[in-house]
C-alpha cells in the first residue's frame, strides 16, 4: 500500500512536532519498507539465487535500519520486531533455525501463511542474510527458504505500514475523549523521544557495543550484517534516520545536537571497516570506541535540547532488556 496518499488527511489539530514526525520521518520510512519488500520478494520470486537477490536485499535492508528504531505502534502491537530481524543473536538461534529446516527439507517454506508460525529466527533479514551470504548444503531448498523469507518481510511490512495511519491519527488526537492510547500530548511526545532515545541506546550498547567487546576479548564476529559487510553502513544509517528524527520531533534549539551528530558522522566516515572485523587491531580499535564516545555525546545532547526542554523522559521501549 502507499502510505502517501493517506498522509493529507492525518493533518489533524495536534501538537505540531508530533504531527511533523509523523509525516516527514515515520509514515514515509514505513512506506519505504513497503516498496522495498515488495522489490524484494519479486525480485526472490524471478531468480531467488544469491547474487540476484543481494541487491534487492540490500534496499530492503537499508529501509529497515532506517526505521527500526520506530519500536512502538503496530509493530510492537503485532509482536513482529524479532520476525524482521533477529538480532542481537548470541546464541545462533537463526543458524541451528535455518539448519534445521533444511536438514528436514520441511514443506513449511512453500505455505506463506505456515511459515509466519516457524521460529522467528528463521525469519527476518538475519536470516535471509545467511542464505545470500553463507554457502548452503541444498541449493534448492536454499531458493525456496529465500522466496518464504522475502515473501514474508513483505507480507509483515505491509501489515505493519498498514496499521500506521490509524495509530497516528491516535497520535495526533492526543487527549481527546475516547482515545485511550494517549490521553496526553505529553504521551504522544514521550513515544517519540523514547524511540529516539532506545534507538542512540541500541547504537551505543549493541550496534557499536556488540563486537567491540572488551579490549581483551573483542567479538568481530558479533557484529550486525557482518556476512553482507553492512555493519558500518547499518551505523551510519541509523546515524543520519536518528537525527532526522530529533529534528523533525521538535522546534527548540538543536545547536548542541546537530553539533553532536556531525561529529559522530565524521567518527564513522573515518573508519573503513564496512564490516567491524578490525575491532581486534588496537589503531582500528580505537576508531571504533571514539565513535561510539561521540554517540554516548549525541545521547547527552538530545536530553539537554530535547528532553528536558520539552519537560519528558523515555519510557518504556521494547527494546529495554536487550
Amino acid at each position: 500500500m502507499r502510505l502517501a496518499l493517506i498522509l493529507p488527511f492525518l493533518a489533524l489539530p495536534a501538537f505540531a512536532d508530533v504531527e511533523r514526525a509523523l509525516e516527514t520521518h515515520v509514515l514515509p520510512g514505513h512506506a519505504q519498507l513497503v516498496e522495498t519488500t515488495a522489490t524484494l520478494a519479486n525480485a526472490a520470486q524471478a531468480d531467488c539465487t544469491a547474487n540476484a537477490v543481494r541487491p534487492a536485499f540490500h534496499d530492503a535492508y537499508d529501509a529497515w535500519i532506517n526505521i527500526s528504531h520506530i519500536q512502538f505502534g503496530p509493530l510492537e502491537d503485532q509482536a513482529l520486531t524479532l520476525q524482521m530481524s533477529f538480532w542481537p543473536d548470541p546464541k545462533d538461534s537463526a543458524g541451528k533455525a535455518i539448519a534445521r529446516l533444511t536438514a528436514a527439507k520441511d514443506a513449511i517454506v512453500d505455505d506463506p501463511a505456515g511459515f509466519n508460525d516457524v521460529s522467528a529466527a528463521a525469519q527476518g533479514f538475519t536470516a535471509l542474510e545467511r542464505l545470500l551470504y553463507d554457502p548452503q548444503p541444498d541449493a534448492d531448498y536454499a531458493c525456496r527458504l529465500t522466496q518464504a523469507i522475502a515473501t514474508g518481510l513483505a507480507s509483515k511490512s505491509d501489515r505493519i505500514a498498514g496499521d500506521w495511519p490509524a495509530f497516528a491519527q491516535g497520535m495526533l488526537t492526543a487527549g481527546a475523549d475516547g482515545n485511550t492510547r494517549f490521553q496526553s500530548d505529553e504521551e504522544a511526545q514521550r513515544a517519540l523521544y523514547t524511540a529516539l532515545s532506545t534507538g542512540l541506546e541500541f547504537l551505543h550498547d549493541q550496534r557499536l557495543g556488540r563486537p567491540l567487546g572488551t579490549f581483551d576479548r573483542p567479538r568481530p564476529r558479533r557484529a550486525e550484517a557482518r556476512r553482507s559487510e553492512l555493519s558500518l553502513r547499518h551505523i551510519q544509517l541509523s546515524l543520519a534516520a536518528l537525527e532526522h528524527l530529533a529534528t523533525a520531533m521538535t522546534d527548540t534549539d538543536l545547536t548542541q545536537t546537530r553539533a553532536a551528530f556531525a561529529q559522530a558522522r565524521s567518527r564513522a566516515e573515518a573508519i573503513d571497516d564496512p564490516a567491524l572485523q578490525g575491532v581486534s587491531d588496537p589503531a582500528q580499535r580505537f576508531k571504533v570506541e571514539v565513535l561510539q564516545q561521540a554517540v554516548r555525546a549525541v545521547q547527552v545532547a538530545v536530553i539537554d535540547d530535547i528532553g528536558t526542554p520539552l519537560g519528558i523522559t523515555a519510557g518504556f521501549n521494547a527494546l529495554d532488556g536487550d
